[in-house]
């Protein structure tokens, strides 16, 4: 049976560094699967080649059997991915609501659109009290909650996670972790790439470790956590 997605000895390079040496990897339809390394490992480089935004010198990047590489980016929320980038990205100037709308920007459904829009104020109530503000001017965890939901509005099937918890409080960390299980409960299949190891081996059925552009590890999520070398570099367990 094909994997959703499905990442075959995939090679990439910025200029002349070598990002991605052959990482293969998959992903079942249903799953929460984990992408955990350190800075520089190639965990964004990751995401942003299966996004098209990079094109891989060879390997290659599969949607149920289709290859990925053959669309713009732009295509790809018609093709059901979606991806929640690193530092939110959100369009600051524009109000909550717009950046949900934005989300749609592919849809022509005026009343599946609002449906899900509902279906984001239920998931992040907070949205919804916003509804009207500027993003620029809402906090980190907030502007993290609308980056995400602006990515449910294209009614993905796969949707890419990358640092959701970056900078937050720990408080926020739960909340939104606790949101992408829910996400997934909803019927999503998610990617989650996150240097919060521990948060994201509790949520996630199966991982992957990458180290500076290589999968040195892969394993379900409670054998990872029992790892000793998972344990001792990414779990800071002595």
């Amino acid at each position: 049976m094909t994997a959703m997605l499905e990442i075959n000895d995939v090679h990439a390079y910025y200029g002349k560094i070598h990002a991605l040496k052959g990482i293969s990897l998959n992903v079942e339809q249903g799953e929460i699967v984990t992408l955990i390394g350190g800075n520089g490992a190639g965990k964004t480089t990751t995401l942003r080649t299966i996004c098209a935004l990079m094109r891989p010198t060879s390997g290659f990047v599969k949607l149920n059997g289709e290859d990925l590489n053959k669309y713009k980016p732009s295509q790809l929320a018609a093709k059901g991915v979606a991806m929640v980038p690193e530092g939110r990205g959100v369009f600051s100037r524009m109000t909550v609501l717009e950046n949900l709308e934005m989300g749609a920007f592919h849809r022509k459904d005026k009343a599946g659109i609002a449906e899900d829009i509902e279906r984001v104020y239920a998931l992040f109530p907070r949205l919804k009290e916003r509804h009207g503000q500027v993003s620029g001017t809402l906090s980190g965890g907030e502007q993290q909650m609308l980056a995400m939901g602006r990515a449910m509005m294209s009614r993905p099937s796969l949707l890419l996670l990358d640092e959701p918890s970056m900078g937050l409080a720990p408080v926020l960390v739960e909340a939104i972790f606790s949101t992408v299980e829910e996400i997934n409960r909803q019927g999503t299949t998610i990617l989650l790439v996150e240097q919060n190891a521990l948060m994201a081996l509790q949520i996630a059925g199966r991982g992957y470790v990458l180290q500076t552009g290589e999968i040195v590890l892969s394993d379900n999520a409670k054998s990872l956590q029992r790892n000793a070398m998972v344990q001792k570099v990414y779990l800071g367990v002595e």
